[in-house]
């Protein structure tokens, strides 16, 4: 089959022929139909998230079910399938509880094996971690739910409990940012929004946020946050990843707010200066969340397929497998706004 492989940290990626995968017992083959262009992605080429080489990228993936294995009982050739980034055992205390996304056993297509930037993707343990699609969603929009706008919805969900005329702040406009903007508006809330780039608050605006802060120009991005909201957001979330987007979103709270870290930090930043006076005097809550499990799928679909979101309206490039080694590569510099999909 056709995928693209990179063969050392940094180097560049090139699409190539490989062998096809071997289907699971417990899993199934998927053909792909759309795969989304994700940092996470850029940041296992960089060798910030250590994978075995040569590696074939790809975590957020949407097709069609071509086999299937002999332990599998609830899935069959022809199914229109995604699955969440990480899939869990099933058995733990973890799993049985709900929480497949923090399943010590688990695995993640693109970082623990070889991803979906390929014609064929191989899915472990699939009775437990696929799930399906509505016939009305076409691969390229599903594909774009698969990381980025799952993370967002189950973080502003469950963890931030996000209600109507309650003010969010979104700090970071990429593809979680956007989403979380999206998302958040179509529940009641009012957004305001922290970036550098002003196309990225433009699109931020444009997907509903109330109000916007240009940290390019802005010297306390957090403080002017707190007067937009008139005291402070209910909610923050750093969706970009960084001590000081860290530090911003939880010092731009109002009492009794809720952090939300979505965004991941590497090198030096993984253990970021936390303002914890202003914690425990404002009583603030502090949550990480990292992506959704397969059976939280369901109430966002029902969302996207009634008409209350439209993540479609979040996707900015569609381009095909032979385009995507340098577009993974390019992914070094700033990238346009708006969420990058792979098409097969």
């Amino acid at each position: 089959m056709k995928a693209v492989q990179f063969d050392a940290y940094g180097e560049q990626p090139r699409l190539t022929e490989v062998p096809a995968p071997v289907v699971p017992a417990d899993g199934v083959v998927i053909e792909v139909g759309a795969t989304g262009l994700c940092r996470s992605d850029w940041h296992a080429w960089r060798g910030h998230e250590p994978v075995a080489l040569p590696h074939i990228p790809g975590h957020e993936f949407a097709g069609v079910v071509s086999a299937v294995g002999d332990a599998v009982r609830s899935w069959s050739v022809g199914d229109r399938v995604t699955a969440p980034f990480v899939l869990g055992c099933g058995a733990c205390q973890y799993c049985r509880g709900g929480d497949a996304q923090v399943c010590p056993d688990q695995r993640q297509p693109g970082f623990t094996g070889p991803g979906s930037f390929a014609e064929l993707v191989a899915v472990e343990r699939a009775d437990f971690n696929l799930v399906g699609l509505p016939d009305e969603l076409d691969f390229v929009t599903a594909a774009s739910l698969g990381c980025r706008f799952a993370t967002a919805f189950r973080a502003l969900t469950t963890h931030g409990r996000v209600g109507p005329g309650q003010w969010v702040a979104i700090l970071g406009c990429g593809g979680v940012g956007l989403s979380a903007v999206m998302i958040a508006t179509a529940l009641g809330a009012q957004v305001v929004v922290v970036d550098l780039s002003a196309a990225a608050l433009a699109r931020a605006e444009n997907l509903g946020a109330a109000a916007t802060v240009n940290a390019a120009t802005e010297t306390e991005p957090a403080a002017a946050v707190v007067a937009l909201t008139g005291g402070g957001a209910h909610l923050a979330m750093d969706a970009f990843g960084s001590a000081a987007t860290a530090f911003a979103s939880v010092t731009s709270l109002r009492p009794r707010g809720r952090h939300l870290q979505v965004g991941l930090l590497h090198g030096d930043e993984t253990t970021p200066a936390l303002p914890i006076d202003q914690v425990i005097a404002h009583e603030l809550e502090i949550y990480g969340s990292h992506g959704m499990a397969a059976h939280e799928y369901p109430a966002m679909l029902e969302l996207v397929t009634s008409g209350a979101l439209h993540p479609e309206r979040l996707i900015g490039s569609v381009i095909g497998l032979h385009d995507a080694p340098a577009a993974l590569a390019a992914m070094d510099r700033p990238a346009a706004s708006g969420i990058t999909v792979i098409a097969l």
